[in-house]
């Protein structure tokens, strides 16, 4: 491998293959069909979070996470795993990747199985942007009108999903609040369906550091709170100007603490019967109320 050699990605070094029978831009290719091998454990191991901590990359499972990895983070992209039925169902995305000079691999769905359960035959390695620390949340900040904060977010479903609305609602950035999911959990970034790779993602930031970096880029700091005062649908006054939405814990909602910091607390009507929404679509809601109020 051309980076780290104890590290799971950047390379083609041979190990145990066939040739490929695939035509195009794989024939000939050697397709790597050994699931023992040194390189498929390596890959498999960035499935834990010790390992993507050790060596500053992660996984991206699955067509639609690849190809928008390959499109909008090729830099950060060190090697893309495809196996040969896929090769041709998703051939652009192999096509991209060639173009873009990537280490780009044909594989067995023996070792595909072995390096993940999930990746529906395309999968990538790539590396961690570094969106951690004051700076980086100031650099997100800049000129934001829309931002998602994700305090204490436990359930990796839930965190993907609210990225993604967040970047389907045109949001300038996310923030994951320090004990929140480990944003690079294999989980997260399948659920957010390639929107990892749209938009800034900071990690590991205090809340009081958060709120302060807020205000500081001249936000409004809401709430989205089943308990607030303030219906979300009569908001629109306060919703026409940059905005940052705190959202809560799968289970508990916000803490008393992140209440506390918010400018108002706002909450979401519910016409029906059921209790409450799904923190994650409850952010799609506040998110998109947001966005139609600064359109």
């Amino acid at each position: 491998m051309h980076s780290a050699p104890q590290g799971p990605g950047r390379g083609h070094g041979r190990g145990q293959g066939r040739r490929a029978g695939a035509r195009g831009a794989a024939a000939g290719r050697e397709v790597l069909a050994n699931p023992a091998s040194t390189r498929v454990s390596r890959v498999a191991g960035l499935a834990r979070k010790n390992v993507r901590a050790r060596y500053s990359r992660f996984l991206v499972e699955g067509p639609q996470a690849v190809r928008e990895a390959v499109r909008h983070a090729s830099d950060r992209v060190l090697d893309v795993y495809i196996t040969e039925a896929s090769q041709d169902r998703f051939s652009e995305i192999w096509e991209e990747a060639l173009a873009a000079g990537l280490y780009s691999h044909l594989v067995s769905e023996r070792v595909m199985a072995a390096m993940s359960t999930g990746s529906q035959g395309v999968l990538a390695v790539v590396a961690m942007d570094e969106s951690t620390g004051s700076e980086a949340l100031t650099s997100a900040l800049e000129g934001a009108a829309l931002v998602a904060v994700l305090t204490e977010a436990q359930d990796p479903g839930n965190a993907g999903a609210m990225i993604r609305a967040a970047d389907a609602a045109g949001a300038d950035a996310v923030v994951l609040v320090r004990g929140s999911v480990d944003a690079t959990s294999p989980k997260v970034v399948r659920s957010t369906a390639g929107s990892l790779f749209h938009l800034p993602v900071v990690t590991d930031a205090a809340l009081d550091d958060v709120v302060a970096a807020l205000h500081g880029a001249g936000m409004t700091v809401l709430a989205a709170d089943a308990r607030g005062d303030l219906d979300l649908f009569g908001a629109d006054s306060l919703l026409e100007a940059p905005t940052a939405w705190l959202l809560g814990n799968e289970a508990h909602g916000l803490s008393p603490e992140a209440l506390s910091r918010a400018d108002a607390v706002v909450s979401i009507p519910v016409y029906g019967r059921a209790e409450s929404l799904n923190v994650a679509a409850a952010a799609a809601v506040c998110l998109y109320a947001s966005a139609r109020a600064q359109r």
